[in-house]
């Protein structure tokens, strides 16, 4: 009972953790899509003078001034180095001011990118080479901009922490059996890590577990013999049941002697069927010993 409550107590802090890192979250995004109103009366002045600049040089500007964004990406655009009210802009056209403002853009898809193979030391102190694969997207665009210099290369740093720090918890047998387990166990990690940088973690992949040589030899050793163990076993259970066949079909004959003479005419049937050349009749020794003494 006590173990029980202290679990529920344990996912209770966790459930309050993550309300309260969504909501810290909610309102950081809010913050940085508000920027644009504290740029001060000596950035209004510069934007008022962009504004008049542009319209002093229509319809050149035009071209500086409209932008275009792709179906799956989205802008950021910076005022005199605030990110401007509304967040990310997109798809489709966008105007920027050609003095005051710049912008980046933010690839939305989902990004795919292999973990290199780490070298682990198990639970069961068994050193195993482990690879996987990582698909994740950028879910605010603000977020994985403002928050963090390169989202991508954070991620990829990040997975392969993970990856040691999750296997360094496990057997070899865990490994090679509960894959799908750890894969997402290394899911949730990564995903709660990447949601202050706008990165949603969609799935992680277990793809190659490599055992040192010599123990592959051991595994396989190991198997061999199990094998061979099993199928002395079997070979002993059938000698056991032939046996048993073999005395109740003694018993049988024993009851009629014509049985016995069948069972030789149908052995001599079956010689006959594969074509020796010598046949061996067995003859009875009393018949012999009357020759014997002639």
């Amino acid at each position: 009972m006590e173990d029980g409550r202290e679990t529920a107590a344990m996912r209770e802090e966790e459930r309050r953790k993550r309300q309260i890192d969504s909501e810290l979250s909610s309102r950081n995004n809010k913050a940085l899509e508000d920027t644009d109103s504290d740029i001060g009366l000596c950035g209004w002045v510069l934007v008022i003078f962009s504004i008049l600049l542009t319209l002093l040089t229509l319809p050149l500007s035009i071209w500086m001034c409209i932008k275009i964004v792709k179906e799956y990406e989205r802008a950021i655009i910076f005022r005199l180095g605030r990110i401007l009210r509304g967040g990310a802009k997109g798809p489709g056209l966008f105007f920027i001011l050609p003095c005051t403002d710049s912008f980046i853009n933010v690839d939305m898809r989902t990004i795919t990118f292999d973990i290199p193979p780490q070298e682990v030391l198990t639970k069961d102190s068994v050193t195993v080479s482990v690879d996987g694969v990582v698909y994740y997207r950028v879910q605010n665009a603000t977020l994985a901009v403002a928050n963090i210099t390169n989202a991508d290369a954070a991620t990829r740093l990040l997975a392969q922490t993970t990856l040691r720090n999750v296997l360094g918890t496990k057997n070899l047998a865990e490994i090679l059996s509960d894959r799908e387990e750890i894969a997402h166990s290394m899911q949730s990690t990564l995903d709660d890590a990447t949601d202050d940088w706008g990165i949603k973690v969609e799935r992680v992949e277990i793809k190659d577990v490599k055992l040192p040589l010599q123990l592959q030899r051991a595994m396989a050793a190991e198997a061999e013999a199990s094998r061979e163990a099993r199928a002395k076993v079997i070979a002993a259970e059938g000698e056991m049941n032939a046996s048993r066949a073999l005395k109740e079909a003694s018993l049988v004959i024993a009851e009629s002697p014509s049985a016995l003479q069948l069972r030789y005419l149908q052995t001599l049937n079956t010689i006959a069927a594969e074509k020796n050349s010598t046949i061996i009749f067995p003859l009875p020794i009393d018949m012999m010993q009357s020759f014997l003494k002639h």
